[in-house]
């Protein structure tokens, strides 16, 4: 969650295009040049800051510089500094995460790869074993935290779905059918993006074909699709959640190739696909393979308040609509009770001639 003040700041920072590394190494005097912030006291640390830097730039074709490089830093502080408030109120609930509770987070994480493999993944990564349980440690704590303080105050009552429903009707008349589909996608061109618990990638055409027709061989020998998916499907968009597309109008599916089209709209719901052959529509070559499962499909028409599902989409909207808010709301106050110096902010804002006080 990034303030407005902040935004301004990075505008500034693209208007006066300084360099990152300068502001890194001179951050106000209060602070020292390893400090970038302070929280009730407690300080936030260039190498923390550098550490999570390098996490989310690894495998970018390009690396960032000088404004960008410095704005992303200033978000990757934000947050930093946002984690760092949850953390202390934590502690006065008495909700940081056990030792206990760490070790089971990080067994379940590591449980899909051989020890080589997570090690690995941390050296990829640019963290080490540590750093890796101080992050479990810190999701843990953040996400108990939330649930006590902004969840479990969040309710959603009948009376607010059939209000909902009366007051937006259109959006439950589907004009069209739509088809709830999931996919597993390999290409032979590995993308650095892909991010699937194996990280397995296919590195050419033949070894995707390969690839392909094995995972359709274990989905007929009945393993589960979503777990696959999960494992090793190279789409960097729905690799992470079981290969889930969401619904798709059923005129969307003709501006897409034309042999999903038709395999499509010959599944019955459940079912899986042959392995489908993608090529490009312009050039005709084939770029990947893939295999997708019909999870539901909605007929066209109007669809009632006493369906089901029709309560339970409105009743997760409401909620998280109304968690959004009520955690946006959290985080000011937690901002506005908290002693908080960004000197790097600080420093960025100096860089550009720009003089708050």
């Amino acid at each position: 969650m990034i303030s407005s003040r902040l935004s301004s700041l990075q505008l500034l920072a693209a208007a006066f295009g300084f360099l990152a590394f300068a502001s890194l190494t001179a951050c106000d005097s209060r602070g020292g040049p390893d400090v970038m912030a302070k929280v009730n006291g407690h300080k936030i640390l260039k190498a923390d800051l550098e550490k999570y830097f390098q996490n989310q730039t690894a495998g970018a074709e390009q690396q960032p510089t000088g404004e960008q490089a410095a704005s992303l830093r200033l978000s990757i502080l934000r947050e930093l500094i946002d984690n760092e408030m949850i953390m202390g109120r934590a502690e006065k609930l008495g909700l940081l995460a056990t030792d206990e509770e760490v070790d089971r987070k990080l067994n379940e994480v590591k449980s899909p790869y051989t020890q080589d493999q997570f090690d690995q993944r941390l050296r990829d990564k640019k963290i080490t074993l540590d750093d890796f349980k101080r992050d479990i440690r810190r999701s843990l704590t953040v996400e108990k935290v939330i649930n006590k303080e902004i969840t479990s105050k969040v309710s959603v009552t009948d009376a607010d779905i059939t209000n909902y429903y009366s007051s937006h009707k259109a959006e439950f008349n589907l004009v069209e059918a739509q088809y709830h589909l999931a996919q597993i996608l390999v290409t032979g061109q590995p993308n650095p993006q892909v991010r699937n618990l194996k990280n397995d990638k296919a590195p050419n055409e033949a070894e995707a074909r390969k690839k392909i027709q094995m995972l359709s061989n274990r989905l007929e020998s009945g393993e589960d699709f979503a777990s696959l998916a999960m494992n090793y499907s190279e789409d960097p968009e729905t690799a992470g959640n079981g290969g889930d597309l969401g619904f798709t109008p059923e005129s969307s599916l003709h501006n897409t190739d034309p042999s999903t089209r038709d395999m499509v709209m010959k599944l019955r719901v459940g079912q899986n696909s042959s392995v489908i052959t993608v090529t490009n529509l312009q050039t005709k070559q084939v770029f990947a393979y893939r295999i997708v499962k019909l999870l539901a499909k909605e007929p066209a028409g109007q669809r009632d308040l006493k369906d089901p599902r029709v309560q339970q989409s409105i009743r997760e909207q409401l909620r998280d609509r109304r968690e959004q808010l009520l955690k946006a709301a959290y985080y000011e106050v937690l901002r506005n009770q908290a002693k908080v110096d960004n000197y790097f902010a600080q420093q960025v804002a100096a860089d550009a001639g720009a003089t708050i006080k």
